[in-house]
Order: C-alpha cells, then sequence, then structure tokens
C-alpha cells in the first residue's frame, strides 16, 4: 500500500458514530444531513426515469439538459455561467477530488484554510502533495479569517489553495472583500483556487440573490478558479450522490477524462431527479433555509446558557461549532457523550488540530423539539462533571 495512504487518519466522526451503534436511545448529531427525506416531487422523477427503463450510461460530463439547467440555475444567482464549463460528478466528493486530480501533482503545495471538513485536506495528501494550513482564528466563539496569514502561505509555489465557504464546521462566511483580496492574490501568484461552495445557499443573511458570497461573482471565465456545489444540502439530496463542478472551459475536456476514469458517469435516473429539483428550487429551498434558520436559533441560544460553553450562531451552513471549556481531547469527550448523556457530536479534531476542545452540533433537524432534548442531555451530563 502507498504510504500516502497508510497515513491517512481515519474518520473521527464515524470513529465516534461507530461508539453508538446499536443503540436507538441517542440523539444523533455527528454526521452533516438532514434528518428530513428528499421530497416528493424529486423521488418522483428518479421513479419515472426507471421506469422508463433509463438504466443505461450516460454522457461523462453529464445528461445535456441537467447541465443546461445547472448553468441556468447558477446564472440566476451570479454572472452567467455557460453549460460548456459545467459537468456533473457522483457527489460532491467526487467533485472535489477531480478538482484535486486535475491540477495536484505528487510533491506540490496545497494550502488549505482551516478547520474544515477533513476530506479537503485528505485528497492532495492522497496524490502525494504538500498541504499546509492556514488556520482561521476563534473569538468569542466566532471564527474568523487571518487575511494576511493567508497572502503569506500562499506563494508561486502555492500549486493550489483550498477554501470552503460557507465553512463546515465553523459557520465562517467569506466577506466579499475578502474573496476579492484573495482572488487577486492568486491572480498574482498563479495559484489555484478550489472553492467548496456547497452550503452557498444554506446562508442566514440577507443579500440579494440569497447566497453567501461567490467567487463566481467577482471571477472570470478563465481564471484559476474550480467551484465545487451538491445537491445534498439544499435539496436534501445527500444520499443521492450527486454534485457539479463549474470550471474555466479548457479543464472540461480532462475533467470529462476523470469523470471515466474515476465513475464513467453519473447514473440516469439520479440526474432526472436533479433536473426536478432545480425546477422546483423554489418551492424547496426557501423552505429548506427558513427551517435551518428556525434549527439554529433554537439551539444556539439554549447553547448560550451552559456554563463554559463558547459558541456564536453561523452566518451560513447546518452546525453550531462550540467549545466546552475545562475538556481535553475532543475525541474522548465526544465518545464520552455518546455513552454516558446519550448525545451524538463531531468531534473538533476531526476538522484541524487547533479545533481542539471544540464539538460540532448539526442542527439540521425535521424536528426542532430534538435539538431541546440535545441541550437538555448536555446540560444533564454536564451537572455531573
Amino acid at each position: 500500500m502507498r504510504e500516502a495512504i497508510h497515513n491517512l487518519e481515519a474518520s473521527k466522526i464515524r470513529e465516534v458514530a461507530n461508539a453508538g451503534l446499536g443503540r436507538d436511545d441517542v440523539l444523533a448529531f455527528w454526521f452533516g444531513e438532514s434528518d428530513e427525506v428528499t421530497p416528493e416531487v424529486i423521488r418522483q422523477a428518479a421513479i419515472d426515469s426507471l421506469q422508463r427503463g433509463e438504466t443505461f450510461y450516460a454522457h461523462n460530463l453529464g445528461l445535456p439538459e441537467l447541465r443546461q439547467a445547472i448553468a441556468g440555475y447558477t446564472s440566476k444567482l451570479h454572472p452567467k455561467v455557460d453549460a460548456s464549463r459545467i459537468a456533473v460528478t457522483s457527489g460532491g466528493v467526487s467533485a472535489l477530488m477531480l478538482a484535486v486530480q486535475a491540477l495536484v501533482d505528487a510533491g506540490d503545495e496545497v494550502v488549505a484554510v482551516t478547520p474544515v471538513w477533513p476530506n479537503l485536506t485528505a485528497q492532495p495528501a492522497i496524490l502525494g502533495a504538500v498541504v499546509r494550513t492556514v488556520s482561521l482564528v476563534p473569538a468569542d466563539g466566532q471564527w474568523t479569517l487571518d487575511l494576511a496569514a493567508l497572502r503569506k502561505a500562499v506563494t508561486p509555489k502555492t500549486k493550489l489553495l483550498i477554501v470552503n465557504a460557507p465553512n463546515n464546521p465553523t459557520g465562517w462566511t467569506m466577506t466579499r472583500e475578502e474573496q476579492q483580496a484573495v482572488l487577486d492574490h492568486c491572480r498574482e501568484t498563479g495559484t489555484w483556487i478550489l472553492a467548496d461552495e456547497v452550503y452557498e445557499r444554506l446562508y442566514f443573511e440577507s443579500t440579494p440573490n440569497g447566497c453567501a458570497p461567490s467567487f463566481l461573482d467577482i471571477s472570470r471565465p478563465d481564471d484559476r478558479l474550480v467551484v465545487t456545489h451538491s445537491f445534498s444540502k439544499s435539496f436534501l439530496m445527500t444520499g443521492w450522490r450527486l454534485g457539479w463542478l463549474v470550471l474555466p472551459p479548457a479543464l472540461l475536456e480532462g475533467i470529462g477524462k476523470l469523470i471515466e476514469f474515476n465513475t464513467s458517469c453519473a447514473s440516469v435516473f439520479t440526474q432526472r431527479a436533479a433536473v426536478a429539483a432545480i425546477e422546483h428550487t423554489a418551492e424547496i429551498t426557501p423552505r429548506v433555509v427558513a427551517h435551518l434558520k428556525q434549527c439554529r436559533d433554537t439551539l444556539v441560544p439554549l447553547l448560550e446558557t451552559l456554563p463554559g460553553v463558547q459558541v456564536a450562531p453561523a452566518k451560513g451552513g447546518m452546525y453550531a461549532f462550540f467549545r466546552l471549556e475545562g475538556f481535553g481531547d475532543s475525541l474522548d469527550l465526544a465518545k464520552r457523550l455518546v455513552v454516558e448523556a446519550g448525545l451524538g457530536l463531531a468531534p473538533g479534531n476531526a476538522f484541524a488540530p487547533e479545533a481542539q476542545g471544540w464539538l460540532r452540533w448539526c442542527f439540521a433537524s425535521k424536528d426542532p423539539q430534538r435539538l431541546v432534548q440535545g441541550v437538555e442531555r448536555l446540560k444533564a451530563w454536564l451537572s455531573r462533571q
């Protein structure tokens, strides 16, 4: 086995979840997904496709009608994006991996803004890249970007900068000014930007397009910029494994080759479901966002009342990221909470060493009362410590 694979850390989130296997009394908030089922109109489109016998291979880059639909969807939110810049992928994870495979050679330097979902730093490491990190800085539970530190870290030697905003797990969101500064700097250094913007619609601040700031708003089609998206979060489609890339036109042919060698294509019936999702966006996504805001505004004030908790409302995403003072290893803490409190949270050090002592709570709950029950369990557990 390659050393890079041997050295990969197993998922600490899965390790916590495994501690709760077989227990139906655990309130689980460890994974980044809602417990609400995919809307019926999306499921029905997939059923209809299967009934028509659409069980064969598709184009590597996706069904033309889906690529066109994604281009139209994106162009309503941002400056016009042509379908020739869209590649459909078998999930957002696949989109990220394809982008890294297309851009990074063994030995290349990659810089990532952390804390971040661990796949984003593991993927370049799998390819033999040298991964360096620039940490967000916490203050009173809110994480912010040290722009000077990022500029210093990204040099002409840096092949790729990876940024996830709105961020999993912290909820940090880049400002337009920060994006412009980063884009300008990367233009000077010749560095590619991989922007993971899968949470852009899950944004709770008021904006003209209802989205978090995007690099697509300020970039040119030929910029060294790849943006990844997913149907998972905004359309409640985590298990469908469907995402997409927005690319410079020059990358499209190469990405098509990589899709062939990775997954061949996304299944036709899931792509039909995605077309339906886009057609019914106005019915689905605003409701999802409004419900998530209700969940956030239910959970965070309750956490703020607990002794020793540092937390701030996330501007985007579906997570409350909070610190419990007086506790050490996050993984050990998360496991104890499963066993002793029946509460399943993700450990902060799954996302970066600097997040040691923090916990991530996914508040995407169909029933907000589950969040209240979870806080009650945490409060009771803390009173016994």
